[in-house]
């Protein structure tokens, strides 16, 4: 599917000539990068924006320059939320239910990539923990917020699912030795098999959910990681455009409001049924494709409607939770 956009695309091209007015909107991970500018470009356009972050403090002083830019009535509040505890994830969904506002769009931007091993305070592996299990319970919690008929949740994966598939039968590595980038690729691929499980389980009510990759991203997301790793995934990068007749110099990082775009795309601009239950590159639909490396589409077990299941009732077991 085209849609007049693409890699070079800026969360503003997006939305050129649009008004968000009245639109309410909550955005996971605004203390830094994509999140912030997420969040400042729809309170640009008019949205009223619920941020949610770990660290106030750190986000107040980030989001300063949404504040600035907010626009057309467009604005901004902050909400703690620590997705690596269920308790702190819990209790921010308590607050948004008592609020009892609804959403047009979540966004489930926060995330941590390439962690060294460890655990969430709940015992679950770093990575999946917080990037999936964190927003499952999450989005489970206050689906009922999401309006329907015209609601939306996008999901931030990456290029990274391409690392490997879940592993329901050792998601928290106890069997298996740790390795920082298996255990993105673990919580990436959770990130978008979520999505299709929600997007079957509520777009009858006319709710769809996506997932995007928002490209190569200098930010904050690569704390963790050090020269060798940052060397292991150029060359990933390299025998992928090689194998796809390439050159690295085809390859260039994208600025934070490119990579932004993708999220503000699939969840404002794209038409509802191209994007549902589907995953998201570059602005526009990616085609499935079964190549090495960390070229572009999506690997076939991400979008696989079996393994979505699979994945929604083993996380179901893991919180302790059941979800519609």
């Amino acid at each position: 599917m085209s849609s007049g956009f693409g890699a070079t695309s800026t969360t503003d091209d997006v939305l050129a000539g649009q008004t968000l007015a009245g639109k309410r909107v909550l955005v996971t991970g605004v203390s830094a990068g994509l999140g912030v500018e997420t969040a400042r470009t729809l309170a640009a356009h008019g949205a009223t924006v619920v941020g949610a972050a770990r660290d106030l403090d750190k986000a107040r002083s980030a989001t300063d320059p949404v504040r600035k830019d907010a626009a057309h009535g467009g604005s901004l509040e902050l909400i703690e939320l620590d997705l690596a505890s269920l308790k702190s994830v819990r209790a921010c969904a308590d607050a948004l239910n008592a609020a009892g506002k609804s959403f047009d769009v979540i966004v489930c931007n926060a995330g941590v990539m390439a962690t060294p091993q460890g655990k969430t305070a709940d015992g679950f592996e770093t990575q999946f923990g917080t990037n999936h299990l964190g927003h499952f319970v999450l989005v489970n919690r206050i689906a009922g917020l999401l309006k329907r008929n015209g609601g939306r949740l996008v999901n931030l994966s990456s290029a990274g699912h391409r690392f490997s598939d879940v592993d329901l039968a050792d998601p928290n590595f106890e069997r298996t030795e740790y390795a920082p980038f298996v255990a993105y690729g673990r919580s990436k691929t959770a990130n978008i098999l979520f999505a299709v499980e929600f997007d079957r389980r509520h777009k009858a009510q006319g709710i769809r959910a996506t997932a995007v990759h928002p490209g190569g991203i200098q930010t904050e997301l690569g704390r963790y990681m050090t020269q060798e790793m940052r060397d292991a995934m150029m060359k990933s990068v390299e025998e992928a455009n090689k194998a796809a007749g390439k050159t690295m110099a085809e390859f260039s990082w994208k600025t934070i409001p490119q990579g932004a775009a993708t999220s503000v795309w699939a969840g404002f601009v794209a038409a509802a049924d191209a994007v549902g239950g589907r995953y998201c590159e570059d602005c526009h639909v990616a085609e499935i494709s079964t190549e090495p490396g960390l070229r572009g589409g999506v690997q076939p077990y991400a979008l696989n409607a079996d393994n979505a299941k699979a994945l929604w009732t083993k996380s179901e077991e893991m919180v302790g939770e059941r979800f519609n």
